[in-house]
């Protein structure tokens, strides 16, 4: 039997010829990039790719070398297309990106929707974002506001897309893909919780607490203290507010801001009553402009993939080749096609720069239905 070290010479020298190998197969892939440029061919030919994996398949034996050498050359045809985009973003054939770089929004003259009512979180993000004396109004649901900015009745929403600890906002990222709207900036809000009710309130009085959904869950832990008050769910934690107050009964409770409980004349009963000490919303300002800000570092984009094993693990390969830093990945079922999905992704970056332009032009060919949501 050889010895480990003999082994791994033999190794070793068919390494070598490996990577020349490499080397001489990248380079003839070039100048199939080149003829391609230079004639308007696509880069991706699915139905090749698949041929050439049957093909390498039916030349090696065992079930093992055949499910191996079929992973080896996608990656190796992973990596012509990847060189080919590379030149034909080089050539200036990016494809279309209709999106137009702006130096600042508007925010003097802004006119801005949120969702909710007077002392929503959704209210306090606006105004942080946009400034105390923003031009704002308020529409009962998510919906109604992304209709709004479609219509032009705003010029801006203002919505939550995500809490640190409830994780996303599904909703928004349904109607993201169903209305031709775009996010231009984004905005984080703490969320600090506070039990409030009627001046002069004693928690021995409370029976009812009003709050969101996703706010009971985040002040589970001081609620569950009290095990004997009732928790009911309700549109908002504003809305929960206004409710206390409309009512005037003092066993009734909000969880809700403290700028909520002073919009809507209530007395702050236990303040910071969050699970998490560092609870906060992420916000995302929407229009139906396609424009970017020039400083604008994040991407948001949406695609659909072919149905099989490691579409997926494929087209995240872009990112990492073109040394994108992606922050976040979301699945959503596609309408009337069950048990498939579509995915978000967010990756650092600005549509300007040359590794996004290539990871997109790859990313447009080899995923289907592939749409940029934004870049902020």
């Amino acid at each position: 039997m050889a010895e480990l070290a003999q082994l791994r010479e033999e190794l070793d020298r068919i390494d070598d010829q490996i990577a020349k190998l490499y080397e001489e197969r990248m380079r003839v892939c070039g100048e199939v990039g080149e003829y391609k440029v230079k004639n308007g061919r696509k880069v991706f030919d699915r139905q090749r790719e698949n041929d050439k994996l049957a093909d390498v398949a039916s030349k090696v034996s065992g079930d093992f070398n055949k499910k191996g050498i079929q992973e080896l050359y996608q990656q190796l045809m992973s990596m012509s297309r990847k060189l080919q985009y590379q030149q034909l973003v080089e050539a200036g054939a990016l494809g279309r990106l209709p999106f137009i770089r702006i130096s600042d929004l508007d925010r003097q003259n802004a006119r801005v929707v949120f969702q909710g009512t007077e002392g929503a979180y959704s209210q306090a993000a606006m105004k942080q974002f946009f400034g105390e004396n923003v031009n704002g109004f308020h529409v009962r649901t998510f919906r109604e506001a992304m209709e709004a900015i479609e219509e032009g009745a705003a010029d801006y929403a203002v919505l939550p897309i995500e809490n640190s600890t409830a994780g996303p906002v599904i909703e928004m990222y349904d109607l993201l893909d169903e209305f031709e709207n775009y996010i231009v900036a984004e905005t984080i809000l703490p969320i600090v919780h506070t039990l409030s009710g009627l001046p002069g309130t004693e928690l021995s009085d409370i029976k009812r607490v009003y709050s969101k959904t996703e706010a009971l869950m985040q002040t589970a832990d001081f609620l569950d203290s009290h095990s004997d008050w009732q928790r009911i769910s309700v549109v908002n934690t504003a809305i929960a507010a206004k409710k206390v107050l409309d009512d005037n009964d003092r066993t009734q409770a909000a969880v809700c801001s403290a700028y909520a409980a002073k919009v809507h004349g209530l007395s702050v009963l236990v303040d910071e009553i969050n699970d998490a000490e560092d609870n906060s919303t992420r916000f995302i300002v929407v229009t139906n402009q396609k424009v970017f800000l020039e400083n604008a570092s994040k991407i948001s984009i949406r695609f659909e993939l072919p149905h099989r094993s490691g579409s997926l693990y494929s087209v995240l390969s872009h990112f990492i080749y073109n040394d994108l830093n992606m922050t976040k990945i979301e699945s959503r079922p596609v309408k009337g096609r069950p048990w498939e999905y579509c995915f978000f992704v967010d990756f650092e970056g600005n549509l300007e720069e040359p590794a996004v332009k290539n990871a997109i032009r790859g990313l447009r060919e080899e995923t289907q239905n592939m749409k940029i949501l934004g870049n902020y």
